[in-house]
C-alpha cells in the first residue's frame, strides 16, 4: 500500500479497476535487474538504496517515453518498481486529487479548481507541476495516393466540425493546389474519452483559426460537431489506419506510416518536428497566478515564428508538494530527477520522438523537485 493524503492508506483493492490492474503486472516494470530502455543487460547493477513502488496514472501520450524512463530507472534502483495506467490525462489528475497515485502524468496543467483541491490531498503548499515530455500533435491523415498534406488552421477548424465534408473541397484545394485530391468523404475521428490531447488540440484551433472555433476548450471534443469517437490514442490511430479518408489528432509518438499535415503558420506550411515543437514552448508564457512550484505554460499557439510547429502536447507530472514519509519523498525525488535529466530525457526522444527539455527549463525543474518535503 502507499498513501498521499494525510492519515489515508491506499491499497490497490480500492483504486479503480483500470489502476487495479497494476496489481497484476499488466503495466508494471519491477527493478529486480534486466534490460534497460536502450537493450543494454543490467542484471546485478541497481543497488541505490531505494526501496518501494510508484504508482502513477495519466497521459496516454506519455506511454513511450514512460516505458523508457521506467526501464532505464528501475535498472538503477533494484529495489524500486514504478507502476504507471496510460488511462488519459483526466483520469490521472482525478485519481491524484482521490489519493489514488503518487504523480499524474497530464497534458493539460490543472485548473483553478483542481489546483485548489490539490492542497486537500497534499498539504497547503498544493500540487508541483513541471513539464516532462514535449512533443507535437500530429494531424494524421489516411488518403491513398497523397503523401504530403498543407492545411491552414482554418481549414483544420472546418474538418473537426463537419463544415468541410469531402477530400476535393475548395479549401483543401487552395491549401493543396498540386495535389490530387480524390473525391472521397471525410472521417474526422476525434478522443472519445477526456485527454489532455483533445484539450491541446482545440484549444489551438480556438487561437488559431479564430471565430471559426466557437466551442470552448475543453478535454472532452464537442459532440455537436459530430464525427467518429475513438477511445484513447491508439483508437485513434487504430481507427484513421483502419479507415480510407480518415483524419485524426494524436501524438506524433504514435501515428506510425500515416500521414502527417504540415500545418499552416504565418505564410509558410510547417512540418511537425521536436525542434519546431519545441520553439513553441520557448516562446510561451508561464500561466500566471501560480505558486512558485507551479511550471504551467501558457502555449503559443498563434505564433508567426518560422519554423515553429504550433499544435504541441506539452505534458506534465503532477506531484504532491508533501508525502507522509521520507521515503516516499525520497522516491518521488529520485524518480522525477531522473526523468527530467538529460539522460531520461534522451532516452525519452530516442524513444517516443519527443523533445528534450532545455538545461535551462531543467534547472528550474530540479529546484521545485528538490522542495518536496515529509507533511509535518
Amino acid at each position: 500500500m502507499f498513501h498521499v493524503k494525510k492519515g489515508i492508506f491506499v491499497k490497490l483493492k480500492h483504486l479503480a479497476p483500470s489502476a487495479a490492474l497494476l496489481a497484476v503486472g499488466a503495466l508494471t516494470l519491477s527493478a529486480c535487474g534486466g534490460a534497460s530502455a536502450t537493450g543494454e543487460d543490467v542484471s546485478g547493477e541497481g543497488d541505490s538504496g531505494l526501496a518501494g513502488t510508484i504508482t502513477g496514472i495519466g497521459a496516454s501520450s506519455q506511454k513511450a517515453a514512460m516505458d523508457a524512463w521506467t526501464a532505464d530507472f528501475v535498472s538503477a534502483n533494484s529495489g524500486v518498481t514504478v507502476n504507471y495506467s496510460p488511462d488519459g490525462s483526466g483520469a490521472g489528475r482525478e485519481q491524484f486529487l482521490g489519493g489514488n497515485a503518487q504523480f499524474a502524468g497530464s497534458d493539460a496543467h490543472l485548473d483553478e479548481d483542481e489546483a485548489e483541491a490539490a492542497k486537500e490531498v497534499c498539504g497547503p503548499e498544493g500540487a508541483f507541476e513541471f513539464p516532462v515530455y514535449v512533443s507535437p500533435i500530429a494531424v494524421a491523415f489516411n488518403l491513398e495516393g497523397v503523401d504530403s498534406l498543407n492545411l491552414s488552421p482554418e481549414t483544420i477548424a472546418k474538418i473537426f466540425k463537419g463544415e468541410i465534408s469531402n477530400w476535393n473541397d475548395e479549401a483543401i484545394k487552395a491549401d493543396n493546389p498540386d495535389a490530387e485530391l480524390p473525391d472521397l468523404p471525410i472521417t474526422a475521428v476525434h478522443r472519445a474519452d477526456d485527454s489532455g490531447t483533445t484539450e491541446n488540440f482545440v484549444e489551438y484551433l480556438k487561437e488559431a483559426a479564430g471565430d471559426l472555433w466557437d466551442a470552448e476548450v475543453d478535454g472532452n471534443f464537442p459532440k455537436e460537431y459530430g464525427g467518429e469517437a475513438a477511445q484513447g490514442t491508439d483508437g485513434v490511430v487504430q481507427t484513421v489506419s483502419d479507415t480510407e479518408g480518415a483524419i485524426g489528432y494524436a501524438d506524433a509518438s504514435a501515428v506510425g506510416s500515416l500521414g502527417q499535415a504540415k500545418v499552416k503558420v504565418g505564410e509558410d506550411f510547417v512540418e511537425l518536428s521536436p525542434e519546431a515543437a519545441a520553439k513553441v514552448v520557448d516562446a510561451s508564457p508561464k500561466v500566471e497566478g501560480r505558486s512558485e512550484g507551479d511550471l504551467a505554460f501558457d502555449l503559443a499557439r498563434d505564433t508567426t515564428e518560422s519554423g515553429a510547429y504550433p499544435i504541441v502536447l506539452v505534458s506534465y507530472h503532477v506531484v504532491c508538494s508533501t508525502y507522509q514519509d521520507q521515503n516516499t519523498v525520497d522516491l518521488i525525488k529520485a524518480w522525477e530527477k531522473f526523468v527530467v535529466s538529460e539522460e531520461g530525457q534522451q532516452s525519452a526522444a530516442k524513444s517516443a520522438g519527443s523533445a528534450p527539455l532545455s538545461p535551462e527549463l531543467r534547472g528550474q525543474i530540479e529546484t521545485v523537485i528538490d522542495s518536496i518535503k515529509v507533511a509535518g
